[in-house]
């Protein structure tokens, strides 16, 4: 089984624990990730899709081109990644887009068919892998310990776009049994399709209204699951939340803080490859913790 691996920007310069996390597991599960050699920025919302269609179409669907060349369908570890890239892939349905497309893309020798699907890691492991062999990889169950997912929203919507898609996505379930096969309990809270605050770049514009959704998401996991952990597959939730989390205790506006983790960082403790190559130092100690 061979995938495209579309890295984007921010799990290989902010997160490269993330990025390692999902080259150890997907190896051991015999999931093979081609590197796209000369790939770009997808590009991210509020960048190029803000100001120039054209360019931001050209601008993905080169980056597919460099997929089909290789004859393999794309995945990616980050929610925003996958939304812009099939979205891209939505509009270039359009044929009259998608012949100015190629006639751009024509100056730099690409060429875009429009052949390679793009999946998400959770895809993957949930729609790709044999769930018994990804079970017997399991060598340290997680026991008495209450999960809150957080899929993030650029996973969930819009259905239209996708190629596998949640059934409802105000009830995902494709993250929750990936954490219930490892053996941890992921009750629904009410906020659990919630956005964490940091889409279309708000937690840069607005704290006030970042903060807000963290907070309102805080609470209601506080309340109606008492979780021992956050796990989500998004890199931009994972940052987000993890330092408004800091934010918001320093205002004196919670008084606890729940660790995050992305599900590949937990699933890799889970099949035995050690803490300190899939976490950072100090985060690597406060989970050993939590999951003991």
């Amino acid at each position: 089984m061979k995938f495209g691996f579309f890295l984007g920007c921010q799990i290989p310069f902010l997160k490269p624990e993330v990025e390692a996390s999902i080259r150890k597991v997907m190896s051991a599960l015999g999931v093979e990730l081609i590197d796209l050699e000369g790939y770009s920025c997808c590009p991210t919302w509020m960048s190029v899709p803000s100001l120039d269609l054209n360019a931001w179409l050209s601008i993905s669907a080169r980056n597919l081109a460099i997929a089909e060349n290789l004859g393999v369908d794309v995945v990616t570890g980050c929610n925003n990644c996958f939304s812009v890239l099939n979205h891209a892939r939505y509009l270039l349905k359009d044929e009259k887009r998608k012949f100015e497309v190629n006639r751009i893309l024509s100056k730099f020798g690409k060429f875009y068919r429009g052949t390679s699907k793009v999946y998400h890691v959770i895809h993957v492991l949930s729609d790709f892998v044999d769930k018994k062999e990804l079970k017997k990889k399991v060598v340290h169950p997680l026991k008495d310990l209450t999960v809150a997912i957080h899929p993030g929203c650029q996973l969930l919507w819009p259905t239209r776009i996708m190629d596998v898609k949640e059934e409802n996505p105000f009830y995902p379930e494709k993250l929750k049994n990936l954490v219930e096969m490892l053996g941890a309990k992921a009750p629904y809270y009410s906020r659990l399709d919630y956005c964490c605050g940091a889409g279309t770049s708000v937690a840069y514009i607005d704290y006030e209204k970042s903060s807000y959704f963290v907070l309102t998401k805080l609470e209601s996991m506080k309340e109606e699951i008492e979780p021992d952990l956050i796990v989500t597959p998004c890199s931009t939730c994972l940052i987000q939340i993890e330092e408004m989390q800091k934010k918001l205790k320093k205002d004196g506006k919670i008084n606890f803080e729940i660790p995050v983790v992305y599900y590949t960082q937990l699933l890799a403790i889970c099949m035995g490859i050690p803490a300190n190559e899939v976490f950072r130092e100090e985060s690597a100690k406060i989970i050993l913790e939590v999951i003991r």
